[in-house]
């Protein structure tokens, strides 16, 4: 269709790919271009850079803010405020579990903003998935049972469990939209979904629990799924608009790169260190303040800015994009796709046309600009005279254990040929020495959460937080444990590390030569022969944990 002089809405566009879609849509004079987002702050940042694109001029661009999921007089308060309010609560219990009338309808935050709106064009980057499945139903179920067994049940706690399900939300969302649409004659209506996964199967290793993988996470790519079919349903509905989705599947990156200091949502994290050695008993106890202090300074490093899932050091960035992970797709790719379906030139990747075929996965340009971000990022490093590791924000802990594992490896022989021959006690003797001695690595393991089990395996150093701390009836020595996220220093794995590299040295030497085709598997960085912590944390990832990709 002709996206001159039109009303466009993007919902999600302050986003990594809704600003990707709002500059390309530029690029076609649209009337009135409508950015909502969330926050209030991220809208009216992102209507900032847009005015100062070139291509803006005459284009009126305008920010609106709120939760697209809850009544208007809700969408500006935060989600748990709501719920603590019986009336607030009560209102939108209501309106998600009873039918949808014209009065649901009109007090609906999105119905309200699709009739003052009334866009033309709809693009949708909203992480609808996420949002509603990072709700927790199961953490939600487990606090109602155990106040049952209380006996101290009571109506706000059934309404508060009530109003984290996902499908209910999923379901009037969608209806809203539709009758929003239908009402404001919208023409076109594109989703930017999600597999959930990042394209990858049951196997995924990034997974934020123990559960591999984890409930929540199979949550978000069943609600993507339901939200598939409810979209192609929606296709079929009289009086809709054209109805698109495109669905990429794998990681979206990137927003920029930099130096600086490393933040979460709330706030930076601050660097903290480890003043003694305890005992694991002591550690795991919480009862020690004293053997750790958070200083006055946020941990700092290179980073690339993946958007909403967080800041990434460059190694966790080589194995979460690495030939046979999750592997990257550039936001600019998503853009162009759902404008071409917007403008009517098939893209083969409109998954409501083709649900069993048009996923988008990882592309040329991504694997070309994938080294390139790595070399960039590998000279800041070395400008700056740090190297990140990992900061936890991709997971599992576990990853951030093995490429802090494999960095001091890095640190204490350079080479995959020497690591290959190391002697484990002396390597474990040396690691120690390290760690006590170099207190940037010390204090990067621990302000992450992860505790250095010191080669004596009885003693540690640890922050004050802890990623991974034994189950219920779990032993603390359990080598389990110990693998989902201690750093290890103890001579046993150290010889686990020896035949994990005496592996990962056979596989590349019985790998085909570039000379000798294509039919080869060949990895940024790995002609060189030197340690690299990201590729042998995507070879482990890959390989050993069974964690590989099959189907792009």
């Amino acid at each position: 269709m002709e996206l001159r002089d039109q009303t466009i809405l993007l919902m999600g566009g302050a986003g990594l790919v809704g600003l990707a879609v709002a500059r390309r849509i530029l690029d076609f004079q649209p009337g009135r271009l409508v950015v909502a987002s969330l926050r209030q702050e991220e809208a009216e940042e992102a209507v900032a850079v847009l005015r100062e694109d070139p291509r803006a001029e005459g284009v009126a661009i305008e920010a609106s803010w709120g939760d697209l999921f809850v009544p208007a007089d809700a969408s500006l308060r935060p989600r748990a405020e709501v719920l603590a309010d019986d009336g607030a609560r009560g209102r939108f219990i209501e309106d998600l579990y009873g039918e949808l009338t014209e009065e649901v309808f009109a007090r609906s935050a999105l119905g309200m903003l699709l009739n003052e709106v009334k866009p033309a064009v709809v693009v949708d980057s909203v992480n609808t998935a996420g949002a509603l499945a990072y709700q927790d139903a199961f953490r939600s179920a487990a606090g109602l049972r155990e106040l049952a067994e209380k006996g101290s049940v009571d109506r706000a706690a059934v309404e508060a469990h009530l109003a984290t399900l996902y499908l209910p939300q999923l379901i009037r969302h969608t209806q809203i939209a539709l009758e929003g649409m239908k009402r404001a004659d919208t023409r076109m209506y594109v989703k930017i979904g999600t597999a959930g996964t990042g394209g990858m199967g049951l196997n995924v290793p990034f997974t934020h629990a123990e559960e591999r993988p984890s409930r929540v996470l199979l949550a978000k790519a069943g609600l993507a799924g339901a939200q598939s079919l409810l979209l192609f349903l929606m296709s079929r509905t009289p009086g809709a608009p054209a109805v698109k989705e495109v669905k990429p599947t794998a990681a979206i990156s990137w927003k920029s790169l930099g130096y600086g200091p490393i933040t979460r949502g709330d706030g930076p994290l601050m660097r903290c260190d480890a003043t003694r050695a305890v005992t694991v008993e002591e550690a795991l106890s919480d009862s020690e303040p004293d053997a750790w202090t958070v200083l006055d300074e946020p941990l700092r490093g290179v980073y690339v800015d993946s958007g909403e899932n967080g800041l990434f050091a460059p190694s966790e960035f080589e194995t979460l994009t690495a030939l046979g992970l999750m592997e990257y797709v550039t936001p600019e790719e998503i853009a162009e796709n759902v404008i071409r379906e917007i403008r009517g030139i098939p893209s083969g990747r409109d998954v409501v046309a083709a649900l069993d075929a048009s996923t988008m996965g990882p592309t040329y340009r991504a694997g070309i600009l994938r080294g390139q971000a790595l070399e960039r990022m590998e000279a800041l490093e070395e400008a700056h005279g740090v190297q990140g590791v990992a900061y936890e924000m991709l997971g599992p802990p576990r990853l951030s254990k093995l490429l802090f594992e494999a960095a001091i490896l890095q640190r204490l022989f350079g080479t995959v040929d020497s690591a290959a021959e190391l002697n484990p006690e002396a390597t474990a003797r040396r690691a120690g020495e390290l760690v006590s001695a170099d207190d940037d690595l010390r204090q990067r393991i621990v302000t992450i959460g992860l505790p250095i089990l010191l080669p004596d395996g009885v003693s540690m150093f640890r922050g004050p937080r802890l990623k991974v701390v034994p189950e219920e009836n779990e032993s603390v020595d359990a080598q389990v444990l110990i693998d989902r996220g201690w750093v290890d220093l103890r001579p046993t794995n150290w010889e686990r590390w020896r035949e994990r590299i005496r592996g990962y040295r056979d596989e590349l030497l019985a790998r085909p030569p570039l000379d000798a085709g294509s039919h080869g598997d060949h990895e940024y960085g790995e002609a060189t022969g030197r340690i690299r912590p990201g590729r042998l944390g995507a070879w482990i990832f890959r390989y050993e944990d069974e964690g590989e990709r099959i189907k792009r």
